[in-house]
């Protein structure tokens, strides 16, 4: 079927977290969901299993694991167990629950800033201590300082958590340098937990690499986190993976999460399954359209906000504006809300590197993206006045 993503869905009333929290008077482009409904396939299975009216306890389907397995080898070659998939109701709890299980308190938990801000806040939340070597400026993008991230090393490193495709900054990192972290990691005997929740957004001309495919060793090392929330626009229903091929790693993870991480919902199994089963019709399209609104995005701000810098996006509806150079007094993010009456992410919530940086979500309609740029740029005259 043809998807209409230049419809509006009203998500006022809605209880939606990202519509609510500023006001009926402020657009918001901030938390990282999209303004589209899901694909029809999920709508069904959902309508269906509310038809049928007994919501008790759940199961994993077994079909769900099997056809992320397909995935995984269809689009990366990756061949996994039914074993090695262990579900849990988001990444971010994968994420916590890595934090919680591989290290103790007072270890180090290594990142790449500026990143997801749950990277940097939660676990000193845990206990445990930050290393933060950050990402370098490299034109348009971002690289990676090895010799920092080495040096950055010590013995009480006991993760490293990629984020792959990176959110904020939109990088897909190549093989090459995927190969180059690993060997690190490797050396310094440092676990690797991988956020690849966004490795399905992935813009025409780049490819994601899941790092554990590099090889054996690196994969018995490993833990990847992936889930259908972003790729298909259904995050409030609670539905992620981690797969963990060595079963000391696994056998730690499961125990550790008894009694504290909650069980997928039968809502979450059933939206995941249908996604990933017969959304890629939905999926093509919404890339599409997406890729029109970055590309509209990005002439956008070098024709008519010449004082911003908009990072190179490869991945992700997430985009990174470099406002140092606008005039901007004080915090874009503070500005933009009290003076455009729109609402971004703030780009210190990211850590080293975010300072006079927003982050913009795109997925939504173009209409409403060029209202809120309308609305920047009249904000910015006001400066020169």
């Amino acid at each position: 079927m043809k998807y209409d993503f230049d419809h509006e869905t009203g998500r006022k009333g809605s209880d939606s977290y990202k519509w609510q929290k500023y006001g009926d008077d402020v657009i918001p482009l901030w938390v990282a969901d999209m303004d589209f409904v899901s694909p029809q396939p999920v709508i069904d299975a959902l309508r269906t299993r509310v038809d049928h009216g007994v919501f008790g306890y759940t199961r994993a389907p077994r079909d769900l694991t099997l056809i992320i397995q397909e995935r995984l080898k269809r689009l990366y070659g990756w061949e996994t167990r039914e074993e090695d998939i262990v579900y849990l109701p988001g990444v971010v709890s994968g994420l916590n629950l890595a934090f919680q299980v591989f290290a103790g308190q007072q270890d180090a938990v290594l990142v790449q800033p500026p990143v997801y801000s749950h990277f940097m806040r939660d676990p000193l939340l845990r206990g445990r201590n930050v290393i933060d070597p950050p990402l370098i400026e490299k034109n348009d993008t971002y690289g990676i300082d090895f010799d920092a991230f080495e040096e950055s090393i010590t013995d009480r490193t006991k993760i490293f958590i990629l984020c792959n495709p990176h959110n904020p900054v939109g990088r897909v990192f190549t093989r090459e340098e995927l190969e180059s972290l690993a060997h690190i990691c490797l050396r310094h005997n440092v676990l690797i937990c991988s956020d690849e929740i966004h490795c399905d957004l992935v813009f025409p001309g780049f490819r994601h690499t899941p790092i554990a495919t590099l090889g054996r060793e690196v994969e018995e090392r490993t833990v990847t986190l992936m889930a259908p929330s972003k790729t298909f626009n259904v995050p409030g229903l609670g539905c992620a993976f981690a797969i963990i091929r060595n079963e000391a790693l696994r056998g730690m993870w499961v125990s550790g999460s008894q009694g504290l991480i909650p069980h997928v919902n039968i809502m979450g199994f059933t939206a995941a399954l249908a996604a990933y089963r017969d959304g890629q019709e939905w999926l093509d399209q919404v890339i599409s359209y997406l890729e029109g609104n970055r590309d509209f995005l990005m002439q956008y701000v070098r024709e008519k906000l010449p004082g911003l810098r908009m990072k190179r996006m490869e991945a992700t509806y997430l985009a990174w504006l470099d406002c140092r150079q606008s005039g901007i007094p004080g915090n874009p993010f503070d500005f933009f809300l009290r003076e455009a009456k729109v609402a971004f992410n703030d780009g210190t919530e990211y850590g080293k590197g975010g300072e006079g940086f927003v982050r913009l979500n795109f997925a939504c309609t173009r209409r409403r993206l060029a209202e809120v740029l309308d609305r920047m740029t009249q904000a910015l005259q006001q400066i020169k006045v």
